[in-house]
């Protein structure tokens, strides 16, 4: 990978010093004047140094005083729990999600929305619109009969060999016949359960996890066993080791390793050895939902789960709904031992994807333009996850927690004292602001107070009134919690809040 550009490199090394302590909070930062003396850049670098800083929250500009050191509001936050270790899972159940998930579509699709914190995309302006456009138009002018004529029913080939070239990068190799085009990830996950499980099998699954996945898995009429899930590290593997000992028959592992969604966690090559070998050892299909591994950020690609994979045994779906173009709905599927099987579910379900969009999105993965954009929107993504996670540190009760993952389009949020995401959802709604409440992020009770704020939108006056607005709507339900009667139960046992 290329290096940074300068002002980059500058703001990183000030960075280094004042989390190493050798600049304190209210310390000044060098002058413009002096920065261009120290490291001979232009005066234009050197305010794109303090610039850098300011907007990431580590510096702030005083009249006649320069620039000063301060420290983020976020890092104030504590962290989030860990799992608890030892504890096996509660039983696997179907599925409820369809009901929770059609009250939330419902609700938003009647309310004015004025700001959207509940999706986990990017705002239009980050892909690269006009390129992938041109791409379209090129790939007409090459075979004008495309839109006239069947598509290929194995998918197109700039876009198999673009997925094959790049899986070398995450420790894959691949044969671009190994790549499946399908609707997004959605339908490669989709594909990858119904090829490895029948309905009634128990299916793993992260907790918290895509509420997308808890609905394919209920249409499916499979049983989800959530497995608790560290926002750093991702899924418990000893958790996972307790669960197929205590209940046995799982047929597979759905797992997100880069950027769990909702969590954000990323799982360590030592976890994904281990889970990789553990599902191998028991016969359980492995299905690595690859999604957002291109938004983290990290001087390398991170290896892939299917980069262990010596079995055939792991599934590898991935997107690229959110890293080059969310208008496409284009993933694709390599199904291991499975693959066969898959293409003919594929056939059966849905026939082949439109061509255009596969030809297109696999000529602009081909070019130095794509690694070029997406390293635009990872730094993009950066300061945008950055300043939100400082504006909710500031303006969200006390006690609130926050993950600050390492990429990605979203925060996890968990609210102080139990406070339900559901009163804030509901006080958010009534005054045109849409969240993501925890609650469709898992059939268990654990997650009902958590929110997922969406990152994807440009830092902006209105998104942090609305968010200030969002801290005082959470606020002023936790005083309304606190302000309630403390009934006693039935049974005299122990106190709990009145209904």
């Amino acid at each position: 990978m290329p290096p940074p550009p300068r002002y980059r490199q500058l703001a990183d090394h000030y960075l280094q010093a004042i989390r190493a302590g050798s600049l304190q909070t209210g310390d000044r930062l060098p002058s413009l004047r002096k920065l261009m003396q120290l490291h001979g850049v232009s005066l234009s670098t050197a305010l794109q140094v303090c610039r850098t800083l300011e907007s990431e929250g580590w510096a702030e500009a005083r009249d006649r005083s320069g620039y000063l050191v301060r420290r983020p509001h976020r890092l104030r936050t504590s962290p989030m729990d860990e799992p608890e270790p030892g504890r096996a899972p509660e039983p696997a159940q179907f599925v409820g999600i369809h009901q929770k998930v059609s009250d939330f579509v419902t609700r938003q699709r009647y309310s004015e929305v004025r700001l959207d914190l509940s999706v986990a995309r990017g705002a239009p302006a980050l892909y690269p619109g006009d390129a992938l456009r041109a791409a379209m138009v090129c790939a007409l002018r090459q075979r004008p009969q495309m839109l006239a004529q069947p598509s290929s029913s194995r998918g197109s080939t700039p876009l198999r060999e673009a997925a094959a070239q790049r899986a070398v990068r995450i420790g894959m190799a691949l044969a671009p016949a190994d790549v499946l085009p399908t609707q997004g990830c959605i339908e490669a996950l989709n594909l990858a359960l119904r090829a490895v499980a029948q309905p009634g099998d128990t299916v793993a699954v992260e907790s918290p996890t895509f509420y997308g996945l808890l609905q394919v898995l209920e249409s499916l009429g499979m049983r989800a066993l959530e497995i608790p899930t560290s926002p750093r590290t991702g899924l418990s593997i000893e958790a996972l080791e307790l669960a197929i000992a205590a209940y046995g028959d799982i047929k597979a592992v759905v797992v997100v390793p880069h950027l769990q969604n909702p969590l954000g966690s990323v799982m360590p090559d030592t976890h994904k050895a281990r889970l990789v070998a553990l599902c191998a050892s028991h016969a359980i299909a492995l299905i690595e939902d690859d999604t957002y591994s291109e938004l983290l950020d990290a001087p390398a690609p991170p290896r892939a789960l299917k980069s262990f994979d010596r079995s055939g045994s792991v599934i590898h779906c991935a997107s690229l709904h959110k890293v080059l173009a969310p208008g496409l709905r284009l993933g694709w599927i390599h199904a291991g031992r499975w693959h066969a099987r898959v293409e003919m579910l594929k056939y059966a379900q849905s026939r082949c994807n439109e061509e255009l969009g596969q030809w297109a999105a696999g000529s602009f993965m081909a070019t130095g333009a794509y690694d070029r954009h997406l390293r635009q929107l990872r730094e993009k993504l950066r300061v945008q996850r950055e300043r939100t996670a400082d504006a909710i540190a500031r303006h969200f009760p006390r006690g609130t927690r926050i993950n600050l993952p390492p990429g990605g389009l979203q925060l996890w949020v968990e609210l102080p004292e139990q406070l339900p995401a559901m009163a804030v959802f509901d006080a958010a709604l009534r005054e045109h602001i849409l969240v993501a409440p925890g609650p469709l992020f898992s059939d268990t009770r654990r997650c009902d107070h958590f929110l997922r704020i969406n990152c994807g939108w440009p830092w902006s006056d209105e998104l942090q009134a609305g968010l200030r607005r969002l801290g005082e709507i959470t606020a002023a339900a936790l005083a309304v919690q606190a302000a309630r009667p403390l009934a006693l139960p039935r049974g005299g046992q122990g106190m709990a809040l009145a209904p």
